[in-house]
């Protein structure tokens, strides 16, 4: 038999992950989301959740997705356009655009399947053409690769380069710059005034993924282009009801009123996929709202992360400045971050993902810890204890 039918190829790429240390294993939590998990039979501080206002979890998001179940049953058995359009679907939807601030949305199974519903769609020619950020999701990538558009890729944050690659390109068709709002990695804020103007001036269309930014960033929390000020028509939003929002899962595109329906009549994704699950839509509603009525919960997170931040940086761990409450602590090699996370987790009961090569650059492995309002203080300086322990012993700080 072939090594493809035995799996031989696989496996041996796998082998050699295990070997390298770069191997990824996924730890099991045994009860819901939270500022503290369930895992191995042991409670555990989590410092790796994306459940950045802690409503993962939260009874009034738990309820309300009930009543979605009871209400519209389990799933809509349909794509949208045929029958799988329920009232919660149009509920959300506009709901989304109010809280945003613009003329409409349009969701999907994931802001992956936003991105990848979005982007292509709207430029599709080998006239057209998109310029990304270095550092974008690999969502983005990957709806990138699936276009026919030349594609031009910026150096991470420097303007300078896409100047230039705005200025060189011949295309005669749309073009879409494309950004992370706050790059999921590094926890630094794209640079959106100067991306909006440089928009303006070339004629193209600011797409922003605000997946780590919507109910993190700006005054009413929703995300880097209120933070910034340049909510508004030439600007595409995409995001997620998988972090923040509820940490259930869906994404969404919002901004004007043709580009949502133009998506709707054209997005593959959307017209090819079931819609999102009731309990879903229901819950993110809650969600939602919670969000817009306690103002307290943005006030918190940022709080604790500004808290955390100091913390750390002044035990001499290396982490790059920012006020996002993603926090890298960058360590070096993948290795020593591998072996950092396993024994915060082991000695000290305190769970933080490692990252290495190719998710970051070679030398630049790192712990990224990920804060939420839900922190109290006293798991903020338990974190920051097993840090200080586990980084001298293996010598990151003296």
């Amino acid at each position: 038999m072939s090594g493809f039918a035995t799996g031989a190829i696989w496996r041996e790429q796998l082998n050699s992950l295990r070997s390298s240390g770069g191997y990824k294993d996924a730890v099991e939590l045994e009860g819901p989301q939270g500022p503290h998990v369930r895992m191995n039979g042991r409670d555990v501080l989590n410092l790796s959740s994306n459940n950045y206002l802690g409503l993962a979890n939260d009874p009034r998001v738990v309820e309300a997705a009930k009543q979605g179940l009871s209400v519209y049953g389990a799933g809509t058995a349909s794509v949208r356009f045929i029958c799988g359009t329920m009232s919660c679907h149009r509920e959300l939807e506009t709901k989304i655009a109010e809280f945003i601030g613009c003329e409409a949305a349009l969701t999907y199974m994931s802001c992956w399947d936003a991105n990848i519903g979005l982007i292509p769609t709207l430029a599709n020619t080998t006239d057209d053409a998109i310029f990304s950020d270095s550092l974008n999701h690999a969502s983005i990538i990957d709806a990138i690769r699936l276009s026919k558009a030349s594609r031009h890729i910026f150096q991470h944050q420097d303007m300078d380069d896409l100047e230039s690659k705005l200025r060189s390109a011949t295309c005669k068709g749309v073009r879409l710059i494309v950004t992370d709002g706050v790059f999921s990695m590094e926890g630094d804020i794209a640079r959106l005034v100067r991306l909006r103007d440089l928009a303006d001036a070339y004629g193209a269309l600011l797409i922003i993924d605000e997946s780590h930014a919507t109910g993190v960033l700006g005054e009413r929390g929703r995300g880097t282009a209120e933070h910034f000020g340049v909510l508004g028509e030439g600007t595409v939003q995409t995001s997620t009801l998988g972090k923040t929002l509820g940490g259930a899962c869906g994404g969404y595109v919002a901004g004007t009123r043709v580009i949502c329906d133009y998506l709707l009549q054209k997005s593959r994704p959307h017209l090819f996929s079931n819609a999102l699950p009731p309990s879903v839509c229901c819950g993110a509603i809650a969600a939602i709202d919670i969000l817009m009525e306690e103002p307290d919960r943005l006030a918190q997170l940022r709080s604790n992360t500004g808290y955390f931040r100091e913390k750390m940086g002044a035990l001499g761990f290396h982490i790059p400045p920012s006020i996002t409450p993603i926090v890298p602590v960058i360590v070096g090699e993948t290795a020593l971050a591998i072996n950092m996370q396993k024994a915060l987790l082991h000695d000290r009961g305190a769970f933080v993902s490692g990252f290495g090569y190719p998710v970051v650059p070679e030398g630049a492995a790192r712990l990224r810890c990920q804060i939420s309002s839900a922190h109290s203080r006293e798991d903020l300086d338990a974190a920051v204890s097993a840090f200080r322990s586990i980084g001298e012993k293996f010598g990151v700080i003296a």
